[in-house]
């Protein structure tokens, strides 16, 4: 089956090219896909060197809308989203592909490690896994997570994409109410870790609000 990697990203110049050349190494990659999301640095231009395919949004439209773009342009049967600052550790999504490559899942997503310094509070995550539970029955460990890879059915269940951080809750959800199958597998990722300063609460203060949208929305719509 062909894959896509699909990489939303917002102002990772640093971070992207060791993404890119990392990703490069898992062979049964066909495809790689950035999606600029009104980047203010140097994202376009080196995803322009090191993508197959560059997507350049005309603002900042949110995370979703951005993984939307990647989706609907995409070719292959089986799609894989990562987030940009995987550096190094974007190698190891051949681990995150294998259980849709073997049939074995729909939707795969990755449980990263413990964090390495105190971030929040937990309570983004616990209001989306709560949510999660209740909707569907489905208890996840890493609800919050962004390196997902699924199949085209899968990602077609999908029924709302614009919805900025609350995407990863809203396509579990989905994903699930359409009798497909979901695993989640620990892997080795590591990424940019948000602290217990003013941006990482900011950060998550938008977090809380996108996720109690999209939680609104999948409650009313059973």
């Amino acid at each position: 089956m062909s894959i896509s990697a699909i990489l939303p990203a917002f102002n990772e110049e640093r971070t992207l090219p060791h993404t890119l050349e990392s990703l490069r190494k898992v062979s049964d990659i066909r495809e790689i896909i950035v999606v600029d999301d009104g980047s203010q640095d140097g994202t376009y231009r080196i995803a322009r060197e090191l993508a197959d395919h560059v997507i350049a949004l005309p603002g900042n439209c949110g995370k979703g809308e951005a993984m939307k773009q990647g989706y609907q342009a995409a070719k292959g049967e089986i799609l894989v989203f990562l987030d940009s600052d995987l550096g190094q550790t974007a190698s190891l999504a051949y681990e995150l592909i294998q259980p849709v490559q073997l049939g074995s899942a729909d939707m795969s997503i990755a449980i990263f490690p413990p964090a390495q310094k105190k971030s929040g509070f937990g309570l983004v995550k616990g209001l989306a896994r709560t949510g999660i539970k209740k909707l569907t029955g489905f208890q996840p460990v890493s609800p919050l997570s962004g390196q997902r890879a699924l199949t085209r059915q899968a990602a077609d269940a999908v029924q709302q994409w614009n919805v900025r951080f609350g995407i990863e809750v809203g396509m579990t959800i989905d994903v699930l109410r359409a009798g497909l199958r979901i695993v989640e597998t620990p892997i080795s990722f590591s990424h940019r870790e948000s602290g217990r300063d003013l941006a990482g609460f900011i950060h998550r203060g938008r977090q809380m609000v996108d996720v109690g949208r999209m939680l609104k929305k999948k409650w009313s719509v059973p």
